[in-house]
């Protein structure tokens, strides 16, 4: 389904459920005595509140994003969205019917707002249900990738992101003097081949869609392959090499039928300058509560360690060095005590970062800071996560990447921030930060990389049963 209409089915199934929470919220501040009553009663009362709730939610649908499929399906994310855009719409209701003195039930727009708040969550769930359902009967366009390497896996991992796109990546192919052999998620085969007959291969296998990535889109065979392919009714798309240099959104210009990427300009300083007072807002709040934790926690792992805190050399932005402090426990080691483990399990031993914060050395949210000598093997892809200040968490922490996993996975979710980085998704990564703690000392361990992705289903050939078809005839 196209996003555009996505969004609008949403929005719809939003006003509805919209009215029907004022319906509810006035029946259960004054219950009800009759269908006119019941129907009618509650506009007649809250007729402007109404209209002012649908056309403030419109606005702030298309403003913060709240599809709940914009960055793909992750049901943290969309609680986070949504909680935060009804927050903002109940605020401007109560403000609004304060400033105006009018003789409205408070009570009633708390239910109003608590039922519209579940209401929405819910539609977007059901909806992602419903994708899935539409996977579970093979309704998924069959989707092959041709290339290999960073972008390839990229590409296949955001499709599966996106269970809204009705798309199902059954396999990759390289060309056979390219292969690089670098894994793919969710075992999505990678074979090496030639073109000769790959076309009749993907028809025969009811194959709807070949999308080109990178440096193998100039491979003659590929070339003939997107030629064939387009003659056959089989999509072709395309994914640039440069896309591993975009720090802002492209925008595609049609120069007389020649396409053309425009890249924007990086983060305007004034948004970093707001990023600034956020954090120093945000940090002078936070370091009120922090405060009696650190200590008390400080406490214990001095008389357990001999020291409670440590200084770290990490590099912060631009590559430039700083000392980031933190509590005296060593990561993942095997010999922690269980007051250890917690403090490390909850990431109390970073809450003493809040003092970089404040310094100006780092911010609430960013790409994690790493070490020296992870920096110096940095590709140019990976450098790009330099170019902001560090963050106490960020996107890579709220989906379960930590110090173990590899800089890759980490900075595939770094630049996914800085594409879209705002005061909204500090906002959003800040509640979603709450939720991956309060599910990781659930689980006792580390949460695996989410969003969690769909694997595949057998009901339908892949494209390695595929190829091993071609070969046996």
């Amino acid at each position: 389904m196209e996003a555009r209409k996505l969004r609008h089915w949403i929005l719809i199934a939003d006003l509805i459920w919209a009215a029907l929470a004022l319906i509810i919220a006035y029946a259960m501040r004054y219950g009800v005595a009759g269908y006119t009553q019941a129907f009618w009663k509650p506009f007649s009362m809250f007729g402007l509140e109404f209209v002012g709730a649908l056309v403030l939610w419109v606005g702030l649908h298309e403003w913060m994003g709240l599809d709940g499929f914009r960055g793909g399906w992750y049901l943290p994310a969309v609680f986070s969205r949504i909680f935060l855009g009804v927050l903002t719409l109940m605020a401007i209701l109560l403000a609004g019917a304060y400033l105006a003195r009018a003789l409205v039930s408070r009570l009633v727009l708390s239910y109003f707002g608590v039922l519209v708040f579940v209401g929405f969550v819910s539609i977007r769930w059901v909806t992602q249900l419903v994708f899935e359902s539409k996977f579970a009967t093979g309704a998924r366009r069959r989707v092959v990738i041709v290339g290999s390497g960073r972008t390839a896996r990229e590409l296949a991992a955001k499709i599966e992101r996106h269970p809204e796109s009705l798309c199902r990546v059954v396999g990759c192919l390289s060309p056979s003097d390219t292969y690089t052999g670098d894994p793919l998620p969710s075992e999505v085969p990678t074979i090496p081949v030639q073109t000769l007959g790959i076309v009749d291969l993907l028809k025969s296998y009811a194959v709807d869609e070949l999308i080109l990535v990178g440096a193998s889109c100039a491979h003659s065979e590929m070339l003939n392959l997107a030629a064939r392919c387009r003659n056959e009714s089989i999509q072709v798309s395309l994914v640039p090499e440069l896309y591993e240099l975009y720090l802002s959104k492209p925008n595609l210009l049609d120069l007389d039928g020649l396409p053309v990427l425009q890249l924007p300009e990086p983060t305007p300083l004034l948004r970093g300058r707001l990023k600034r007072v956020m954090d120093l807002l945000l940090g002078s709040i936070l370091v009120v509560p922090a405060t009696p934790i650190v200590i008390l926690s400080a406490a214990f792992v001095r008389l357990e360690n001999g020291k409670a805190f440590r200084w770290e050399v990490r590099c912060g932005q631009h590559g430039q060095r700083f000392r980031m402090l933190r509590l005296n426990v060593e990561r993942n080691a095997p010999n922690l005590t269980l007051l250890q483990r917690l403090l490390q399990r909850l990431s109390i031993t970073e809450l003493p970062q809040l003092l970089n914060v404040l310094k100006g050395e780092m911010s609430l949210v960013g790409p994690r800071p790493e070490s020296r000598d992870r920096v110096d093997h940095y590709t140019e892809w990976e450098r790009q996560r330099l170019t902001v200040k560090p963050g106490i968490t960020g996107l890579a922490q709220v989906h379960g990447l930590r110090e173990q996993h590899s800089s890759e996975e980490k900075c595939r979710f770094d630049l996914q921030y800085l594409l879209d980085s705002s005061a909204f998704l500090d906002l959003l990564l800040l509640l979603q930060t709450i939720w991956t703690l309060v599910r990781r000392s659930f689980r006792g361990s580390s949460i695996s990389t989410a969003p969690a992705a769909t694997g595949s289903r057998k009901d339908t050939p892949t494209l390695e049963e595929i190829v091993q078809s071609a070969h046996r005839t």
